[in-house]
């Protein structure tokens, strides 16, 4: 049967602006008739002429509407003048690994199907991101571009009769309006564990691991939350690395993710908590539904703060082949995250940046050669083998220290507090509150903070004293493109270098997120409860926001 392209009327729909990482929506949004055909075909618009002939990569999670999502968006790159796509087997790839098959195929881009950390399963979350030529996030030029496409839409292109087996690894070719159209379904792990393998030292990893230098096997408890790591997980730690089978658990990429959350942090990975608690562990680890964020724990659950992890790890960074290869160029984080690791840059006299939330803020950095290794307080880390954060690449780099230095956890943590001194750090998310109730408190937060009387003030929490030395909405001016991205976060710098921040999320589906950071930095005592540490400076924020009364919210969702 002749495959024919179709023009199909439409209508825009409200709301189609892409956060800080693509569209989420429920799914009853994204399967409403036409939501995921106009957004797919303002992402391919947004590319101008680029889109004929061009390589594109498409893959995701596996949640809920993963493959039927998938199905359409191969329609749609067939009608569109795409000449090849690259497509995971079942519509299946990771965050990162998508990001190296754009880089290591010099794609155009790629589709990411993806809500990340929300929820899965029919009542809950969807999400559609693009990613440019680099590998990494679209930029805001780009997202805008696709938004403002959105808003006035009238039509989409599609290839109705085309159908495909997306389980079978193949490479299927299509003739379209006299034009060739090649859908390449690959392994879904292949390529990224190739990309590991380069950058890492598996045969001292797997020494480790299995015991052979010290005579006693690494104990670890990985846990994939039923995401979309669990067949690169069995195959780089159980295949390549030679760990035992009950190292690692949920491996199967679950619609609803089994009813988990897929989000590595205390809260939703607590049966990871529990069991590396209560059990024999060196080390857990956990990772979220598309496999860029991680978490990382030692003997009896000792919490690894994002911060400090990536601070860890770019004082080691000598322990991972690559950058010894490569050089270490600068390091950077994001504007909430704790100032750990500018104190690593300080000392190892490399550029620090700080830049707004956001995984795309990091590439132009990378691209540049100005930044190697980056990190996000919201459980992500990453470098620049390719550019997005990249969950399971973190864990190795954590091997790599231990193997490194011969240390657990817990002592590789206090060994660097005992260097640098130590940023207390939490964060407290309040989800799905009211959104115009939200952003009421966030213009009468920023009115009080912006009024310059406001620097110089005392605030008093019990034996705590602070006084405010800078206060604003954060801004960012690209050093490379000199693009300017405003009102990224309220922020209240204290004379002692103490912190309170606080923004509204752009990853959540419905209602808004509030979260607040709180930052504390200590030089001598490294070893106090956080949560007593930071209980002054929470108490200030929550009076200064005043969170409670907007929110109608006594403690919030999620604390990290």
């Amino acid at each position: 049967m002749a495959l024919t392209l179709s023009t199909i009327a439409t209508t825009p729909f409200e709301g189609q602006k892409p956060g800080t990482s693509g569209l989420r929506k429920k799914v009853k949004v994204f399967t409403e008739k036409n939501y995921t055909e106009n957004f797919v075909q303002c992402i391919l618009d947004a590319n101008g002429k680029a889109i004929e002939g061009s390589t594109l990569v498409l893959g995701g999670d596996g949640r809920y509407y993963c493959r039927q999502a998938c199905e359409i968006i191969v329609r749609i790159c067939a009608a569109n003048g795409v000449s090849r796509l690259i497509v995971g087997q079942n519509g299946i790839l990771s965050t990162p690994a998508v990001s190296s098959l754009i880089r290591s195929n010099k794609a155009l881009g790629g589709i990411v199907l993806t809500a990340s950390h929300n929820p899965g399963g029919p009542d809950n979350d969807f999400g559609i991101k693009f990613n440019c030529e680099n590998g990494g996030p679209a930029p805001d030029s780009v997202t805008n571009a696709i938004y403002k496409l959105s808003t006035a839409i009238s039509s989409y292109k599609i290839v109705e009769q085309l159908q495909i087996d997306l389980s079978k690894i193949a490479t299927n070719t299509y003739q379209i309006a006299e034009k060739t159209f090649t859908v390449d379904v690959v392994d879904s792990v292949a390529n990224y564990v190739a990309l590991m393998r380069d950058i890492f030292d598996f045969e001292k990893l797997r020494n480790l691991v299995t015991g052979k230098v010290t005579g006693k096997p690494l104990k670890m408890r990985i846990d994939a939350m039923n995401g979309v790591t669990g067949d690169y997980v069995r195959e780089i730690f159980l295949n390549c690395l030679g760990a035992t089978p009950e190292s690692v658990v949920h491996t199967t990429p679950l619609e609803d993710f089994g009813g988990l959350h897929p989000d590595p942090n205390l809260t939703y990975a607590k049966d990871l908590v529990d069991t590396v608690r209560s059990g024999d562990y060196d080390i857990g680890a956990a990772f979220d539904g598309d496999g860029d964020r991680n978490m990382i724990i030692g003997r009896n659950a000792f919490f690894v703060t994002p911060s400090d992890s990536l601070a860890v790890i770019a004082h080691y960074l000598e322990a991972i082949p690559y950058f010894r290869k490569n050089g270490v160029t600068g390091l950077a984080r994001s504007m909430p995250t704790a100032s750990a690791v500018d104190l690593v840059a300080k000392k190892l006299n490399k550029e620090i940046f700080e830049v707004p939330t956001g995984w795309k803020y990091f590439g132009n950095l990378m691209d540049a050669n100005r930044l190697c290794l980056c990190g996000e307080e919201s459980f992500g880390t990453g470098s620049n083998h390719i550019r997005e954060k990249d969950g399971i690449w973190a864990l190795l780099a954590w091997l790599s220290v231990m193997e490194h230095t011969g240390k657990g956890v817990e002592d590789i943590l206090k060994a660097h507090w005992a260097s640098y001194g130590r940023n207390y750090f939490t964060r407290y998310d309040y989800e799905e509150c009211d959104a115009g109730k939200c952003n009421t408190m966030m213009e009468e937060m920023e009115k009080l903070i912006t009024d310059p009387a406001f620097v110089g003030q005392q605030f008093q929490s019990g034996s705590k004293s602070y006084v405010v030395k800078v206060a604003d909405n954060f801004s960012y001016s690209d050093p490379i493109d000199k693009s300017l991205a405003t009102k990224q976060g309220l922020r209240v710098v204290f004379a002692d270098g103490s912190r309170i921040v606080m923004r509204l999320s752009g990853t959540g589906s419905s209602g808004a997120t509030v979260r607040l950071y709180i930052d504390s930095y200590e030089r001598e005592n490294v070893l106090g409860l956080a949560s007593d540490m930071l209980k002054p400076l929470i108490e200030i924020a929550l009076q200064i926001s005043k969170l409670a009364q907007f929110t109608g919210r006594n403690a919030p969702t999620v604390i990290t």
